[in-house]
């Protein structure tokens, strides 16, 4: 999606970035659209960056995302599906997802149970919770997940040497 300006359509919920302090974009307020990507939205607000879920697309003139996935054959659950809805997750200041970025360190599927180990890029990072919420709301609805943990660490700590090529490409850190 490219930048675009937009008119808040109705009171939107919003997270400030980096420091993930809720805030309340009022109807009628212009934004500028400064990342769309894996159903959330960044947008310039007043001069700030804010955070908008995807279920709230519709307050800004767009149509939410719903995250499907096939039904399953089996009571199992599909870790390859884990994984997608993990890569669909993505920093609001960084346009890569959080797979990508290496903040993952570790999935583990038993049963119905997924746990998560995760990291964040820095450690005084407001949007932390807001990661940990989006990772447990995507990998819940993976068909048979019953219950997502996530445990977030800082050792070891982040380094772009957790990043995968393919995201040190996009960011020029190659």
């Amino acid at each position: 999606m490219e930048r675009r300006m937009v008119v808040v359509q109705r009171d939107c919920p919003a997270r400030l970035v980096p420091a993930g302090t809720r805030i309340t974009i009022p109807r009628d307020t212009f934004v500028g659209i400064t990342q769309a990507l894996g159903g959330s939205y960044t947008v310039n607000v007043g001069g700030n960056l804010a955070r908008v879920d995807g279920t709230d697309a519709d307050a800004l003139g767009l149509e939410a995302v719903e995250f499907t996935f096939a039904p399953s054959d089996s009571d199992q659950v599909d870790e390859k599906n884990v994984w997608e809805a993990l890569r669909s997750i993505y920093d609001p200041e960084i346009p890569v997802n959080i797979v990508d970025l290496g903040l993952i360190y570790a999935c583990t599927v038993s049963g119905n149970r997924v746990d998560i180990t995760m990291t964040l890029t820095a450690p005084g990072c407001g949007m932390g919770p807001v990661l940990v919420d989006d990772v447990k709301y995507r990998v819940g609805k993976v068909p048979n997940v019953k219950q997502v943990e996530v445990d977030l660490v800082f050792d070891p700590p982040w380094s772009r040497a957790h990043m995968s090529e393919a995201a040190q490409l996009e960011l020029g850190v190659y």
